[in-house]
């Protein structure tokens, strides 16, 4: 018996301003994902039912957008899709919509007259296939099911206007049709699993808009062609499946579509109750295996890929958090051939060469990661000879001096960046630069320094290295008196989050609160429980930690408008979920706030898995209330963040 995650009535549906914003989210584990609003009507140029990376790329292409769906009978026809174009919705497929379901796929129902017929639509595991089942029941005589694909072929961030270029011809395969739109683009396979035919009449459908993207600042507005229509009969009760592929067309898509569900059943049925169950199954969307087969993180849906910061960050929570040691081992190790001059890279390409290594603390990420792999398990032996010589070459690296401007000072702190370069996590940029400047020492960075020489100093003592252990750990004591001169405020209480050229920058932000709950720090626990208790006065939300005290000068409590307005507040006191790991985690080892208010904090999350993408997470919120949500619909890191502190909030208890 499935378990749902989300039932949304016709009542609720039929609020359409809230319906266009609440999302859907399917992926295939290679990277491909399907995704639309829960009325099926595109909002974003990101939406699709077969969205994938193609051979020789990490881009992702919308190949098959949606499919425009009509129910005919009796001398009638109802639609099931709906779009909106300039001005209109066309067609009207809400106006009959019974329910929505999530879990363990999306679901729809409609009526048609006495008949009830259902939509379902589930992307399979291990490939570029998405699968979409039509059933109708209480209906007596045969209906026609009339299915119209649209195939954009382009750029998931791009958007495509009619034109000549485009090849219009289909190919007739067993079962179905393939299209080939573009010579350059590889081309899908649409097979039926029912009785079914093909009519090859080719249109443009002009005008598409696409009202998340406007509201973003975006242009909205597009054409998609359809090279025809498959008439589909329906019969009271059989199963009806179309399968799309990037890949071999599907001879059997009724029988890959009971093989896949009868996977996700088992997992639905696994799946803890409440919240953590929801966040956990949704936690599985973002790992993925990339085109070498290495286990990665997608950072976030719908426009992310994956980024080197963000993998390192969540490994801990989707993977360690739910006992899968093995697996988080095996990612580490997957990234250690990217490790070059001690950076990993900020955005992972098909290689190094192609890869992005912009980012200072992706490696300190990676470093951290490694250390809680051994806590949850992982021998020591292991963790020596793996990852050993790699948590040598970066703090080599950091050092004697690398890229990014990254070196070490007198005092033993990590200085990056530039008055042009942010590297930190913290990166917003505008055209006349960083509208965040941390470059200098920024105070995560050099508590994630501190713990990986605290960590060197222990792997190599275990190593039986005691020359090297010791220098480390002298290294260690030296950088950790410098760190709490620099940034103690004694007058404040917190720490300050940087410091350049002898000043520091004392503005109020989280930052301090990961140097708060690192396993080794040079702060104490008072001073951990003071910067927890300065954090839950101005920082903590019922969605995350503000990025910037909201008394500051720059403070920014709305994330919305254009590019340049959303960048001016996307680190200037937006919300980010993600911190609430590290704040728990500092609350729970300074002893600072009851357990019992962190899990209150946690479970208020439960709100928000049905507002934006239902089951999931979102990327950011509001600073100021109601703290409305923004970014992407489903956040890694997030979602990552939230699995750590609940797993730290039960270990705690028991």
């Amino acid at each position: 018996m499935n378990r749902t995650l989300l039932t949304i009535d016709r009542e609720e549906l039929l609020q359409l301003d809230r319906s266009m914003t609440r999302e859907w989210l399917e992926t295939d584990g290679m990277g491909g994902y399907a995704s639309s609003t829960v009325l099926m009507c595109p909002t974003r140029r990101y939406h699709g039912l077969l969205v994938a990376p193609i051979k020789g790329s990490v881009k992702r292409y919308v190949l098959l957008s949606r499919f425009e769906e009509a129910l005919e009978g009796g001398g009638k026809s109802v639609p099931l899709s709906m779009a909106r174009y300039r001005g209109l919705w066309s067609p009207l497929g809400h106006q009959c919509i019974e329910k929505f379901e999530l879990g363990p796929y999306p679901s729809s129902l409609y009526l048609f007259g006495n008949a009830r017929i259902q939509r379902d639509v589930m992307m399979v595991r291990g490939q570029h296939t998405v699968l979409v089942r039509w059933r109708v029941s209480g209906q007596r005589n045969a209906v026609t099911l009339s299915v119209k694909p649209l195939v954009p072929f382009r750029e998931a961030d791009a958007l495509t206007v009619e034109n000549d270029a485009l090849d219009t011809r289909i190919e007739r395969i067993a079962g179905g049709i393939k299209v080939r739109p573009y010579a350059e683009l590889p081309g899908i396979a649409l097979t039926v699993s029912g009785d079914a035919t093909f009519e090859a009449d080719g249109v443009w459908y002009r005008g598409l808009e696409y009202s998340a993207d406007i509201a973003r600042g975006y242009d909205g507005h597009e054409d998609q062609f359809s090279p025809g229509e498959f008439k589909i009969k329906l019969e009271d009760g059989v199963d009806v499946v179309v399968a799309t592929t990037l890949g071999e067309p599907i001879a059997d898509p009724r029988a890959l579509w009971e093989r896949e569900s009868k996977r996700r059943s088992a997992q639905s049925e696994a799946r803890p109750a409440g919240v953590r169950g929801t966040v956990a199954i949704g936690a599985d969307a973002f790992l993925y295996r990339a085109h070498d087969r290495r286990l990665g993180v997608i950072a976030g849906y719908p426009w992310f890929l994956e980024w080197g910061r963000d993998t390192f960050l969540s490994l801990p929570g989707l993977l360690l958090a739910r006992g899968r040691i093995d697996e988080c081992g095996e990612a580490l190790a997957g990234a250690l051939t990217y490790l070059q001059r001690g950076l990993l890279p900020n955005v992972f390409g098909l290689d190094p060469a192609s890869s992005a290594y912009n980012s200072v603390d992706a490696s300190l990420w990676f470093a951290r990661c490694v250390r809680l792999y051994e806590q949850a398990g992982a021998k020591t032996t292991e963790i020596v000879e793996r990852f050993l010589p790699a948590l040598r070459e970066i703090a080599r690296a950091y050092r004697d001096g690398t890229d990014l401007g990254v070196r070490c000072d007198a005092g033993g702190l990590i200085v990056a960046g530039g008055p042009h370069l942010n590297a930190t996590w913290m990166d917003a940029r505008l055209p006349s630069g960083p509208v965040t400047p941390r470059d200098g020492c920024a105070v995560e960075i050099q508590a994630l320094w501190y713990a990986l020489l605290a960590h060197l100093e222990h792997l190599e003592t275990a190593a039986g290295n005691l020359d090297a252990a010791r220098k480390w750990g002298e290294f260690k004591k030296r950088t950790g008196a410098t760190f709490v001169e620099r940034f103690w405020l004694r007058k404040e209480a917190r720490l300050a989050d940087v410091w350049i050229d002898g000043k520091s920058d004392r503005s109020l932000r989280p930052n301090m609160v990961i140097a708060a709950a690192l396993e080794w720090s040079p702060l104490t626990k008072e001073q951990r429980a003071d910067i927890v208790v300065c954090a839950r006065a101005e920082l903590v939300t019922p969605r995350g930690l503000r990025t910037l005290g909201p008394r500051e000068r720059a403070y920014q409590g709305r994330y919305s408008g254009n590019t340049e307005q959303r960048d001016n507040a996307y680190h200037q006191g937006t919300v980010w979920p993600w911190l609430i790991g590290f704040y728990v985690e500092a609350a729970l080892r300074s002893e600072a706030v009851r357990p019992q208010v962190l899990r209150e904090l946690l479970d208020g999350f439960a709100e928000h898995l049905s507002e934006a993408g239902i089951a999931h997470l979102s990327e950011v919120f509001d600073g100021d209330p109601p703290h409305a949500s923004g970014g992407t619909i489903a956040q890694a890191w997030s979602e990552a963040e939230w699995l750590r502190a609940d797993a730290l909030l039960r270990m705690s208890a028991s």
